[in-house]
């Protein structure tokens, strides 16, 4: 059996959920006829540089660990996103869809090698230990964690509930010190909303997951209700989410449109040709005029609602160009030793624009003030990453789209991740952007039918 994931491989949830997308599981069977096959000498080859790091290495070295860094450096050297995890990496994977986990509750990402703290999710340990947005986590219980890849990272932080763990932690402007955690079960709730003044909802999805469909919808209906039966608004708030589980992607987009194409895919396989479309009638917010909010941190899952909507005249985009991860995993499971993290195809939105190194363009870019970033840290976009695909020959988008504004200088506002504690509230310039946008245009943003 496949699992297909879209995943942001530089950013992980609460620490410690990696951010995917998934659609079903269909079995997928291994092709040895192929003119690529490897070949006997190859083999040999892989059989001899083996043994001679076992003979000749200035530490003892495991068979099966040399084979497991082998596999991984096959993987990882195809382009940013394939990898080989060995059976442990794998379960851990796998429940990280349900949105419940063991750690200690921030975001991370792991920026020149440093894991740096996102944000500390509200109510959970990291919260409470008082670890803040730019916090860069050196060392837990003593080992070093710089230069580690994000996964082992993961590994560290993570744990059962109620055992501890030491964070030694750099911050600027005073020297590193230490942060004793106890880890407890993590639960996050991927939906947020509120009703803002006007009767305009707020919603803020932060992780597609397995609960985020029903959430939505609940919250839509609370909300609606609170406004009396109608709203004059809406705010569907994407950023800084990382991406999720595919079908609640596509869910999320389908509770917004009437019919037509949510995403669509392509690969070398023809069975990865697949098109994802919307029910008939399926808008809880019929006519009622919606802005969506997108930056640097939207990713995978996000890009995929955001292009939609988009490209449907559903919704107004603003915020700041997406970051732009439009390929897709295939999880494939190997019997007794785990699996591969395999890209296998790109995702378009429905007028045919490639995600995959361009993101979503915002229909109006609204930057981010300096006294709402997160000092001292700096967006890095898909397009950024050593061996990102680019969509040529038969994955050529049929609609290039519009070309995304150049990356600016790193001293310009828009190049630098929102502090996570400032998005939704009344401090939160782009979202108060978004709100002056549906009242001065009441009908613009909502879809023609």
């Amino acid at each position: 059996m496949t699992r297909r994931f879209l995943s942001r491989t530089i950013s992980y949830a609460a620490a410690i959920a990696v951010a995917l997308l998934v659609n079903g599981c269909q079995p997928v069977a291994a092709d040895d006829t192929g003119t690529g096959s490897v070949s006997q000498g190859d083999i040999a080859l892989i059989e001899r540089t083996m043994k001679e790091v076992e003979k000749s290495y200035v530490e003892p070295v495991k068979p099966d660990e040399l084979t497991t860094n082998a596999l991984k450096g096959m993987l990882t050297r195809l382009d940013p996103h394939s990898d080989y995890m060995d059976e442990r990496e794998f379960h851990e994977l796998m429940a990280t869809t349900s949105g419940q986990f063991g750690g200690v509750g921030i975001e991370i990402s792991v920026d020149d090698g440093v894991p740096q703290v996102i944000s500390a999710i509200e109510g959970t340990p990291a919260a409470s230990a008082g670890l803040e947005p730019g916090d860069r986590i050196l060392k837990a219980d003593g080992s070093p964690l710089v230069g580690m890849d994000i996964e082992e990272v993961v590994r560290k932080l993570r744990g059962a509930p109620g055992t501890p763990v030491t964070l030694t932690v750099a911050r600027s402007g005073r020297p590193a010190f230490d942060v004793k955690i106890t880890r407890a079960i993590i639960k996050v709730d991927s939906v947020k909303s509120h009703l803002e003044p006007g009767r305009i909802g707020y919603v803020r999805i932060s992780t597609f997951d397995e609960n985020t469909a029903a959430e939505l919808r609940a919250a839509i209906a609370k909300m609606k209700q609170e406004a009396g039966g109608s709203y004059a608004g809406f705010i569907l708030d994407l950023r800084n989410d990382a991406g999720g589980l595919l079908d609640a992607a596509v869910e999320t987009a389908a509770d917004f449109l009437d019919s037509g194409t949510v995403v669509t895919t392509k690969g070398r396989d023809p069975d990865e040709n697949r098109v994802y479309e919307a029910s008939p009638n399926g808008d809880l917010a019929r006519g009622v005029p919606m802005v969506v909010l997108i930056n640097g941190a939207s990713a995978s899952a996000s890009e995929i609602v955001a292009g939609a909507l988009q490209d449907d005249h559903r919704a107004t985009v603003l915020g700041t160009r997406s970051f732009g991860k439009g390929s897709v995993q295939s999880i494939i499971p190997i019997e007794d030793h785990g699996a591969l993290r395999l890209t296998t195809a790109l995702y378009y939105t429905p007028s045919g624009r490639s995600i995959q190194g361009q993101g979503i363009t915002p229909d109006e870019v609204v930057p981010l003030p300096k006294d709402e970033q997160v000092a001292n840290a700096l967006v890095t976009y898909e397009s950024d990453l050593y061996g990102s695909l680019k969509p040529t020959g038969a994955l050529a988008p049929t609609n290039p789209g519009p070309t995304p504004p150049p990356r600016p200088q790193g001293t310009q506002s828009n190049d630098h991740p929102i502090n996570p504690t400032i998005i939704g509230t009344p401090q939160d310039a782009q979202l108060q952007t978004a709100i002056d946008y549906l009242k001065k245009h009441p009908r613009s943003s909502a879809s023609a039918k």
